[in-house]
């Protein structure tokens, strides 16, 4: 007698949703989580919700939440990243296999960054991205430092000017969240949720999330990298825009997270940071995600996989 299938069968890659297309987060706590066919089954003491996996980018899971055996195995067929977070998402730790099985993203990245002259070109690329109007194409990495200083401080004062939020300095506690500020607590919960999208792009299209070009010695290098790109355009002025409204409000991390994904969709960032993350690693927009297996050798180039090869016998007519 046959085993009965229990669920539904695991998607193909062409059945799930583009990293492009997907919405960007959503953060769970004091949740249990299952699966319902294709949906991730959401259960606390509201209610029960289905949360369609495919069209997800990156989940959050704060305290209390418990996940069932088979919403893991959902997870992980949909390429959906998994964010394990402390509480108010200040701590991150872990995310999901990658959606793109092509290994050509992460050896394009990984050649970049074993080479001092390309390394440094791509960290001029990124705060060129940063400063559209200025050539720094021949700064060295400490003026380029210094410049990005500076634009960061001025980024803060002036968003301070235009909330009436009072500015002195970052000040962030990781082991306890409420010691801050509420500005500052806006910042740690905006730049968190920044830093767990740009974690779910990087791994999705298969990069390295360790292999930074500013940053290093970290395994998130490049995710500080990536997401210092939008810092000032999105966390920084989100944050003083929230600290402006909810100062007094405890759970101002939960009202920045929700202003934060609002900006998300509204800027369609994931789109924005798809098309980012291939040009600074030289890849074409519009690159096709083959599936290829190859085996690599040194003097005949890639050769097929899946071949039983047999062994060759020395020349010893030379």
């Amino acid at each position: 007698m046959s085993k009965k299938e229990v669920g539904a069968k695991k998607p193909e890659r062409y059945e799930l949703g583009r990293v492009r297309d997907r919405i960007t987060f959503l953060y769970l706590e004091h949740a249990k989580l299952n699966r319902q066919d294709s949906a991730i089954q959401v259960m606390d003491q509201r209610g029960i919700v289905y949360v369609p996996a495919a069209i997800l980018s990156v989940l959050m899971l704060g305290p209390g939440v418990d996940v069932t055996h088979r919403a893991m195995e959902l997870i992980g067929e949909s390429g959906l990243g998994v964010v394990w977070v402390g509480e108010r998402g200040v701590r991150q730790y872990a995310y999901g296999r990658s959606l793109n099985h092509s290994s050509a993203l992460l050896e394009a990245q990984a050649k970049l960054v074993s080479n001092q002259r390309s390394r440094l070109m791509v960290a001029r690329e990124m705060y060129q991205m940063r400063f559209p109007n200025d050539d720094v194409s021949q700064l060295s990495m400490q003026q380029l430092r210094g410049k990005e200083g500076a634009r960061v401080r001025q980024v803060y004062l002036e968003q301070s000017r235009r909330t009436g939020v009072a500015w002195s300095h970052r000040e962030y506690n990781p082991d306890d969240f409420d010691s801050g500020t509420p500005i500052n607590k806006a910042l740690t919960a905006a730049h968190q949720a920044i830093y767990g999208l740009s974690y779910s792009v990087i791994a999705a299209l298969g990069a390295s999330a360790g292999l930074g070009f500013v940053h290093t010695g970290h395994d998130l290098s490049f995710v500080y990298d990536f997401a210092d790109l939008y810092k000032a355009e999105y966390s920084i002025p989100i944050a003083f825009s929230v600290a402006e409204k909810f100062g007094t409000d405890p759970d101002i991390g939960s009202r920045t997270r929700l202003a934060m994904r609002d900006a998300f969709v509204d800027g369609k960032l994931i789109i924005r940071m798809v098309k980012d993350l291939k040009a600074l690693l030289g890849m074409p927009a519009d690159a096709e995600e083959a599936e290829v297996v190859s085996l690599w050798d040194d003097r005949l180039g890639l050769q097929k996989f899946g071949v039983q090869y047999h062994e060759l016998q020395e020349d010893d007519s030379r």
